[in-house]
C-alpha cells in the first residue's frame, strides 16, 4: 500500500437508537480492526433521539477517543436521516455505515475496502446467512429486494444491508428521505459508480430489540415508486402525468360516446347511465393530471436553472477544463 492510500481517512458511520448495551462492544470492535485498515479512521456515531443512557455514554466515549465524533439528535427522525447527518459530517474519503446493534461485523470492513481497491465505487454487503425471523424479517426483505432489483435495473441480493462501503465522490450531494438509505447504490449508478456485492456475516441481536416490523416493507415500497420515478422521469413528469391525464380524457370521450348511443338509439336518458358521470369526472381528471404536468415541468426547470444545476454528468474531459 503506498503513502496516499495510508493518509486515506475512513468514516463509519453508525445510528443509533437505543442501543446502550451495544455501544461499547461496537466501538471495541471497529477500533480493534482499525490497526489493519492501513488508514485513518473516525467513527460518526448518530444518536437518534435514545431515550436510554446512550447519550451520556456516547459523550464519555468522545472524550476519551478524538477518533470518535458524535451528533445528537433532539427527537428520533429515523435511520435515514441519522445515516445522511453521518454522511454530511463525516470527512471520510470511504464510508462505510453500519447497524448499531452489532449484527454487522466490523470484521467484514477490509473485505469491502479491498472491493473498493478493485476499482469499484460501491461494494455492499449481502446477509448470505441472515440471523433473523424467517416470516417476519427474511421473506418480506426478499420480496422487497427482488422487486427493487427489477424496478431499478440494479441487481444486488440485499438491498436491506447497512453494511456499505461507498467513495464519498458518488454520493455527494445526494439527499435521502424516507426509508431511502437502502436505495443509495441505486444513486450511485445514476452517478455512473461501479458497484459490486459481497457475502458478510450477520449475528443474531444479542441486546436490545429490533426496530423494524412488517409496516416497514410497505414503506419502502412507497419510496422505490419514487425512486423509480426520479430516475425516469424527473426530468420529464409531463410525461408521467400527461400520460394519465390523456387516458382519463379518452375514457371521457369512450364514456360521452357511448352515452349518446344509449341516448338516441337505446331510448335510455342521461340519467339512467352512470356514463355522463363518468365523462365529467374522468374530463376533470384529465385536465387537472395535464396541467400538473406542466406545472411539474416548471419546478423541475427551476429547480435546475436557479441553482446552476446540470442535467448531465462528465466524467473526464480532454483539451478542455472540466467545469
Amino acid at each position: 500500500m503506498n503513502s496516499s492510500e495510508k493518509n486515506d481517512l475512513l468514516s463509519v458511520i453508525v445510528p443509533l437508537y437505543n442501543e446502550e448495551e451495544n455501544i461499547l462492544p461496537l466501538y471495541e470492535e471497529v477500533i480493534g480492526i482499525a490497526p489493519s485498515l492501513g488508514c485513518n479512521l473516525e467513527m460518526i456515531l448518530v444518536n437518534d433521539g435514545s431515550t436510554d443512557g446512550s447519550r451520556a455514554l456516547l459523550n464519555d466515549l468522545a472524550l476519551r477517543d478524538g477518533r470518535v465524533k458524535v451528533i445528537h439528535f433532539r427527537r428520533n427522525f429515523g435511520q435515514t436521516t441519522a445515516i445522511m447527518a453521518g454522511i454530511d459530517y463525516s470527512s471520510g474519503d470511504v464510508l462505510i455505515p453500519m447497524d448499531g446493534d452489532l449484527q454487522n461485523d466490523p470484521q467484514d470492513i477490509p473485505k469491502l475496502l479491498a472491493k473498493l481497491k478493485e476499482g469499484f465505487e460501491v461494494c455492499s454487503g449481502w446477509r448470505e446467512d441472515r440471523k433473523d425471523h424467517a416470516l417476519k424479517r427474511n421473506l418480506p426483505s426478499r420480496i422487497a429486494n427482488w422487486l427493487i432489483s427489477k424496478i431499478s435495473g440494479v441487481h444486488l441480493h440485499d438491498y436491506g444491508c447497512s453494511l456499505k462501503a461507498y467513495r464519498r465522490e458518488v454520493i455527494k450531494g445526494v439527499k435521502l428521505y424516507g426509508e431511502m438509505h437502502r436505495f443509495i447504490p441505486i444513486y450511485a449508478t445514476w452517478q455512473g459508480a461501479r458497484v459490486t456485492e459481497i457475502p458478510v456475516a450477520h449475528h443474531p441481536r444479542i441486546h436490545g430489540k429490533s426496530k423494524y416490523g412488517l409496516e416497514r416493507t410497505f414503506k419502502v415500497i412507497l419510496d422505490l415508486i419514487v425512486v423509480k420515478f426520479l430516475a425516469q422521469y424527473a426530468q420529464k413528469p409531463i410525461y408521467v402525468f400527461g400520460t394519465f391525464g390523456l387516458f382519463s380524457l379518452f375514457v371521457a370521450f369512450i364514456a360521452a360516446t357511448a352515452s349518446l348511443y344509449y341516448k338516441i338509439f337505446g331510448q335510455k336518458s342521461f340519467i339512467e347511465t352512470p356514463l355522463p358521470l363518468i365523462f365529467v369526472m374522468a374530463s376533470i381528471t384529465g385536465i387537472m393530471c395535464i396541467l400538473m404536468g406542466l406545472l411539474a415541468e416548471i419546478i423541475m426547470r427551476t429547480y435546475y436553472e436557479s441553482q446552476g444545476k446540470s442535467v448531465y454528468l462528465i466524467d473526464e474531459c480532454c483539451n478542455l477544463e472540466q467545469k
